[in-house]
């Protein structure tokens, strides 16, 4: 079996680049060769830049069609599935009405009695906006831009969408990234101190959802 080295990029993830490849994501993220990776990262969708992937070459398969006739092939794990929970003081934003904007295509929809938001977008997407009708409310998305937990941009990235964090995903420690930190541990009733630790990791994820 051959196989192709994959450099993961910003943005990627194993969606996108299986999307690329024209493989299941479960395809690459299982096989044998990328185990270490799998134990290092453990989310599939949570990469760092300069990770390594090793992709297997596809498999050509044939089909047996009539001539002269139109033939339907639909591609097995395609889109994805976008999934975000909106709260106002911890309060879910029920039944609000909103225009999701997906690398520029546009759909409307109304969010769940819990502030769900749950929409199919292509495994490739990269960037969204979500804008409230009644408040005028805009929420920008970078789809596949969220690096480990263990990273400074990694929580930099999960405070702002939870709406702590306002400043630049950089990867560096700074005065607004530390007031974040303790906002959001004195939400988890943990010591305010600031500082980055297993704990504050593990109820970042435990509150973000990965």
């Amino acid at each position: 079996m051959a196989y192709t080295t994959f450099i993961v990029k910003q943005g990627d993830c194993i969606s996108s680049i299986a999307y690329e490849h024209g493989l299941f994501p479960d395809t690459i993220w299982n096989d044998s060769k990328n185990s270490q990776l799998k134990q290092d990262r453990k989310d599939p969708n949570v990469l760092m830049p300069g990770d390594k992937l090793y992709i297997r070459d596809k498999d050509q398969k044939e089909e047996s069609c009539a001539s002269e006739k139109k033939h339907r092939f639909r591609r097995k794990g395609v889109p994805e599935k976008l999934v975000i929970r909106f709260e106002v003081q911890g309060e879910p934003r029920t039944n609000e009405d909103y225009v999701l904007d997906i690398d520029g295509q546009l759909s409307e929809g109304t969010t769940s009695s819990d502030g769900m938001v749950e929409i199919a977008i292509p495994p490739n997407a990269r960037t969204g906006k979500i804008s409230f009708r009644a408040s005028g409310e805009d929420y920008y998305l970078q789809l596949g831009q969220l690096d480990p937990v263990t990273e400074i941009s990694g929580v930099q990235a999960r405070l702002r969408n939870l709406g702590f964090y306002e400043g630049e995903i950089d990867g560096k420690m700074n005065e607004d990234l530390g007031e974040a930190i303790q906002h959001f541990q004195e939400t988890q009733q943990l010591e305010p101190n600031g500082s980055r630790d297993a704990t504050l990791e593990k109820k970042l994820q435990e509150a973000h959802g990965g």
